[in-house]
């Protein structure tokens, strides 16, 4: 079967076992992303564009990590626990054009969240967009990074450790990383820890994409972005390869 028959039958395999729900978590999202660039701006007695800037584009990056970091490594420790990955494992196609297709399809889900939040937050609120040409390969660069990751440690960990883990990324991610205000307002070490974790670094491409005379980002970012995105893709494929 050639390699592009293979992934379109693994795209439609996938859809069909997931169609219940992906218009859900497409809802999911696009309510995840309002609630950052919106209802976060409630906490903030005076908003200023600054302050605002950072919602805006922070939601986006929200979107990307609630979907590959804490909802996607939920799906997978379901389906190991159900033997469905053991079913796919069994059928003859390439283990890693199931990788790309399921990939393809939850990144897919969070385009309109990002689109939506995007065009709301400009309505509303008028942050400063400034819309760079890297948009594309720095989505691109976060999507592989995200699901890298997501992918990774919920294939290579046990599957109650990966649901509880992908638990502890969502309230770490809401709470303790500056992906919606500056890295400067957390306490050194923490500022440390962030520097070498994705999390942060998917925060600055992302706001330098969509506001870049505002942020810029490091090519230590990218860099960073592309370790983990090969790490953790290295670790999916090995598990998923394994017989």
């Amino acid at each position: 079967m050639p390699s592009t028959r293979q992934l379109q039958h693994v795209i439609e395999l996938q859809v069909r076992k997931q169609a219940s729900y992906l218009v859900v978590f497409t809802l999911i999202m696009i309510l995840i992303a309002l609630g950052v660039s919106i209802g976060f701006s409630y906490l903030i007695p005076s908003p200023d564009k600054s302050s605002m800037l950072y919602l805006a584009t922070g939601a986006p990056t929200m979107v990307l990590i609630f979907t590959a970091l804490v909802t996607v490594p939920m799906q997978n420790a379901g389906a190991r626990m159900q033997g469905y990955i053991d079913f796919v494992k069994s059928l003859p196609v390439s283990r890693k054009t199931f990788l790309i297709a399921d990939v393809g399809i939850w990144a897919a889900i969070t385009v309109p969240a990002i689109v939506m939040s995007v065009f709301i937050a400009h309505l509303i609120f008028e942050p400063g967009y400034a819309i760079s040409w890297t948009i594309v390969p720095g989505f691109l660069l976060m999507v592989l990074s995200c699901f890298g990751i997501g992918y990774g440690y919920s294939f290579v960990m046990q599957a109650e450790l990966a649901m509880a883990l992908s638990q502890l990324i969502a309230f770490t991610a809401l709470m303790f990383s500056p992906i919606n205000f500056p890295i400067e307002r957390l306490p050194g070490w923490l500022q440390t820890v962030h520097e070498v974790l994705p999390i942060y670094h998917m925060a600055e491409v992302m706001r330098a994409s969509l506001a870049h005379t505002t942020f810029t980002a490091s090519p230590w970012s990218y860099a960073i972005l592309a370790v983990w995105s090969v790490l953790g893709f290295l670790g999916a494929i090995r598990f998923l390869e394994r017989a």
